[in-house]
């Protein structure tokens, strides 16, 4: 696997590596700092405040203040929503500078950071500016002489952990409706990679968004996260991660009766029917895993394909496999960037292991990539059965299962057979077989001859293990508010 020649090194500067509380830069109240390092050469990047327990408390504060009596809740709609275009903006204006930032710290390809992740994240901020003085209630008819009618009011404060796969973009999944409602916020970004949303949240300051709505806390799970998760000032957790920790979540919030949004992981079947355009297909299921390194919770990484055809797919997907470019994420040639972090690395080489003990057929890569760097080979298993680990289990990198099916109904009943249920795809010219599986298939996204399409209008979330609660479209707003009964007496 070819290594893209490495451009000059790219020097980014880093500005933001303090606590952001309520309008105010600010180390941790411990004195810890922790290091965010380079995926890419394994050096430290620079010195990040390590915040906990206290530093999330002051933040709730504020965010309570700023909810209970600052300008924020009771502004008026459309001023919040000018106010979300303008960081939408403000965010567009320095977009490579953003991009630096999310490569240096992530490991993904400069060209991913600037041209796929930064514009949905622009894209989403302004999908919920407008949306911002469209949330209202309903009047109710109901027995009697009395006006009834319900308002949307937001929940309070929220507490957001974002994971280290798409660190600006998840950002904006959460800040979005959460500012659009009236809410506030305390974020924990992943520890890994917390230089973009820093940045964010000076951004939000400059365009005039309060003291206090905004709050980040960067720092660890076990310490920050669950501060988050235990404070009796954050009324709502958003938490996007793998299932174990939500399940802890769920049980450290049960005092406080928290509101939850979970959006978890993955092992999502891609199923290629016989009469699918071929070249669609492997194309679709090339993205469908590799893309982001394999690091997405929805990659499809159990593709089933029906057996007439699997010698032809499997010919077309080596193809494209072989030509990807690993390496420098700076590199405009460069494809696939390294994992985020060794632990990550050694998880991914590990199911790699795993794959060839248990008798699955490596027909590409899986080998690491120089040895400088957490790059991993893209990786395609074939001839690998249902109860193998790297068809069970969430790898979260870039190795790929190839699975075959004759009969529909068993196939169906195979891609069903996961605790996860994030996302699914079918291809196939066949229009009813497309909807049959849609129906079928307990997924919360179903893709039909495409794969990993986005938009901020279109809800997404998941099925059992993978989660509850959706975001993005008005459905993402809705964990955000509450519903409230009036009735008047006339």
């Amino acid at each position: 696997m070819s290594i893209a020649t490495p451009p000059v090194k790219s020097e980014v500067k880093i500005e933001q590596t303090e606590c952001f509380i309520d309008g105010r830069w600010q180390p941790a109240a411990s004195g810890k700092t922790f290091a965010t390092v380079n995926p890419a050469t394994e050096e430290e990047i620079t010195q990040i405040a390590e915040g906990d327990a206290a530093d999330v408390d002051a933040a709730a504060k504020a965010a309570r203040a700023a909810f209970d009596s600052g300008p924020w809740r009771s502004m008026d709609a459309r001023d919040r929503g000018r106010l979300l275009y303008k960081l939408a903006d403000a965010m567009e204006n320095e977009i490579d500078y953003l991009a630096a930032l999310e490569t240096l710290d992530n490991g993904k390809p400069f060209g991913d950071s600037r041209n796929v992740d930064l514009p949905l994240a622009i894209d989403c901020l302004r999908y919920y500016a407008g949306y911002a003085d469209k949330l209202h209630g309903s009047t109710i008819p109901i027995r009697g002489n009395y006006l009834c009618y319900t308002r949307r009011e937001p929940v309070g404060v929220a507490g957001q952990i974002i994971p280290w796969n798409f660190p600006v973009l998840m950002a904006a999944w959460k800040w979005g409706p959460a500012l659009a409602a009236g809410c506030t916020v305390v974020m924990k970004p992943a520890e890994q990679t917390p230089l973009t949303c820093l940045r964010m949240a000076y951004l939000a300051q400059q365009v005039g968004i309060p003291d206090g709505v905004i709050n980040v806390v960067p720092g660890f799970g076990p310490t920050a996260g669950a501060a988050c998760v235990k404070h009796p000032l954050i009324d709502k957790i958003a938490f996007t991660g793998e299932h174990r920790t939500a399940q802890i979540i769920t049980r450290d919030s049960a005092d406080t009766l928290k509101r939850l949004t979970f959006e978890l992981g993955g092992k999502s079947p891609n199923v290629i029917f016989a009469d699918a355009d071929m070249d669609a297909a492997a194309q679709g299921a090339y993205v469908g895993l590799f893309l982001n390194q394999g690091q997405c919770c929805c990659a499809g990484s159990r593709v089933f394909v029906e057996k007439s055809k699997h010698d032809e797919f499997i010919d077309k997907l080596h193809a494209l496999t072989q030509k990807r470019k690993v390496g420098d994420p700076f590199d405009s040639q460069t494809e696939q960037g390294p994992q985020v972090d060794k632990a990550q690395f050694d998880k991914i080489m590990s199911y790699i292991e795993k794959g060839k003990n248990e008798g699955a057929q490596c027909i590409t890569g899986g080998n690491r990539v120089g040895d400088k760097g957490f790059f991993i080979e893209p990786t395609v298993f074939d001839q690998v059965s249902d109860d193998m680990a790297i068809a069970t289990d969430e790898i979260f990198g870039p190795v790929l299962s190839v699975l075959t099916f004759e009969d529909k109904e068993d196939m169906i009943r195979r891609a069903n057979n996961t605790f996860y249920g994030l996302a699914a795809a079918v291809w196939t010219r066949d229009l009813t077989t497309a909807h049959d599986f849609a129906a079928r298939v307990r997924a919360g996204t179903v893709w039909v001859n495409c794969y990993d399409v986005f938009d901020a209008a279109a809800p997404f979330g998941g099925f059992k293990m993978s989660g509850y609660g959706r975001e993005l479209g008005e459905e993402g707003l809705k964990p955000y508010t509450e519903s409230k009964t009036v009735t008047v007496a006339l």
